[in-house]
């Protein structure tokens, strides 16, 4: 409960397990989320602090990419939302209105990243809007939860690196060349990195490669002269729609193994974002945040 200093328990500042039971067909929908998620939309208040960069965010139709999308706006970035597919039509359409609504550019990019070449067009599309790259973040992921190996399919095992893997290294590389120094690159890991859970493997390995992806391309920017920063952010648990259509066998308990008691929710994973994105953080990179609702992260 809220004291006289605005503050908040973190432990009932949000709906907390358990849910009811729900399942989606991925990638799933916002407004088929029972509850629905938090993403700032009546919340979030910016103070300019990201005002004239222009951003690309991967995912960024819903869930945490969404939170993202509209913090940055309203710290003052123009951005570019890619996302995958028809269903998620809607939620790309309300993201790019909170944009538009904060007074800032949006356009919209739908396609598959695991193609070379849409990575390439989704940086080309950003270039010829905006005239340059500020920030990159590389958000979008699939996962799917599997009860034992034998259970992952051989051509699922590579679809997941393909997402969250392959589609990094090709925005990056595409991307670079527009950025100049002071521009950032944010790549969103996962608890499962330091702590896998034992139905998403493959998910889970993906998320460690990301530590080693971030803490690499860090050293060579930096070390080759090109001033630009390269950090992660490891959210724990976070109420999206990735998870009633992906891991839906535990939708109605999910969070609930975290030390605060809850999932979070994404409006409370984009501020680690906005730092890592501003120049508040000018001195920060190859660095980790993590937003794991208090479990360790190491």
């Amino acid at each position: 409960m809220e004291n006289e200093n605005n503050m908040q328990n973190p432990e009932n500042k949000y709906p907390q397990p358990p849910f009811p039971k729900q399942k989606q067909e991925f990638p799933g929908t916002e407004r088929a989320m029972n509850p629905l998620a938090d993403h700032g939309e009546e919340s979030y208040q910016g103070s300019g602090r990201l005002k004239g960069k222009k951003a690309i965010i991967t995912g960024g139709d819903s869930g945490i990419g969404k939170a993202v999308a509209i913090a940055f706006a309203r710290e003052g970035a123009d951005i570019l939302i890619s996302y995958l597919s028809d269903m998620e039509d809607e939620d790309a359409l309300d993201t790019a209105h909170y944009v538009e609504k904060a007074g800032q550019k949006c356009i919209v990019v739908k396609g598959d990243i695991t193609v070379e070449d849409h990575c390439k067009r989704i940086v080309a599309d950003a270039v010829a809007e905006f005239g340059q790259i500020d920030i990159l973040v590389n958000n979008a992921a699939f996962q799917m939860a599997r009860k034992s190996l034998q259970d992952i399919p051989s051509d699922e095992w590579a679809h997941t690196f393909a997402v969250n893997v392959h589609s990094m290294f090709y925005l990056c590389k595409a991307a670079e060349p527009h950025m100049k120094p002071g521009s950032s690159i944010i790549n969103t890991t996962s608890v499962n990195a330091y702590h896998p859970s034992d139905d998403l493997l493959p998910y889970a390995a993906t998320k460690a490669a990301i530590q080693n992806f971030t803490a690499n391309l860090s050293q060579i920017l930096l070390n080759g002269g090109k001033g630009i920063r390269v950090n992660a952010v490891a959210p724990g648990p976070v109420w999206t729609p990735l998870i009633p259509s992906t891991k839906w066998e535990d939708a109605a308990i999910f969070g609930d193994n975290t030390p605060i008691g809850r999932p979070g929710q994404p409006v409370e994973i984009a501020p680690s974002y906005v730092f890592l994105a501003s120049e508040e953080s000018s001195y920060i990179s190859g660095a980790t945040i993590p937003a794991t609702g208090g479990r360790i992260a190491y």
